[in-house]
């Protein structure tokens, strides 16, 4: 074999193996949670996992991650510019399907024990938001089935969530209520289904 044979096809191989199962991109139909479930059968395992560990409904996840990432695996925050040319860095750290920020995902890879956990894994990445909601159960007494509140948590912090700090950002109160809305949809469509 050649060694340019041999190049093009170890290029390939990586390529192949590089982007998790080919789930960079998002699920060709997000408005659908079966059709979601049926094109990304991992998915299901990995909301029935994290529900069975930590309590909280698919529905609620599947809202959250399609508000944080639409299902892209590496989804990144956009870029800061200054004088609107010069790159200034991301955003902020959070990544993957949850968007954790690396502190919170720090802490729970250490709580947990999850060495090898990676925020561009489906399984990684519901099985820690399952965690995190959990907390935001135990400490600020949020129910798991409440979208609404559970996001409104999890993108101002449990601090700030019980400091109120959302009730300052109209935007973020219009997404939350937009997060309750798709889990709702995705509740029902789910028990159209047989998946709820």
């Amino acid at each position: 074999m050649s060694r340019q044979l041999r190049a093009v096809l170890l290029i390939m191989l990586v390529a192949a193996c590089g982007r998790g199962g080919g789930y960079g991109s998002s699920p060709d139909t997000l408005n659908d949670a079966c059709a979601i479930l049926r094109e990304r059968p991992s998915y299901s395992r990995a909301f029935r996992a994290a529900e069975r560990r930590w309590g909280v409904p698919p529905h609620v996840q599947m809202a959250t991650i399609y508000q944080e990432s639409k299902f892209v695996s590496d989804a990144r925050t956009p870029f800061r510019y200054t004088l609107g040319v010069i790159p200034m860095g991301r955003q902020s750290s959070a990544f993957g399907y949850s968007q954790a920020l690396d502190g919170t995902w720090d802490e729970y890879v250490k709580e947990q024990g999850k060495f090898r956990a990676r925020r561009d894994n489906i399984h990684d990445a519901t099985d820690f938001m399952g965690w995190y909601m959990a907390k935001s159960r135990d400490q600020l007494g949020i129910p798991m089935h409440d979208a609404r509140n559970q996001y409104l948590a999890y993108h101002e912090g449990r601090t700030g969530y019980s400091r109120g700090s959302y009730n300052n950002k109209a935007w973020l109160v219009r997404v939350a209520g937009s997060v309750e809305a798709r889990a709702a949809t995705y509740q029902a469509q789910l028990k159209q289904c047989g998946r709820g």
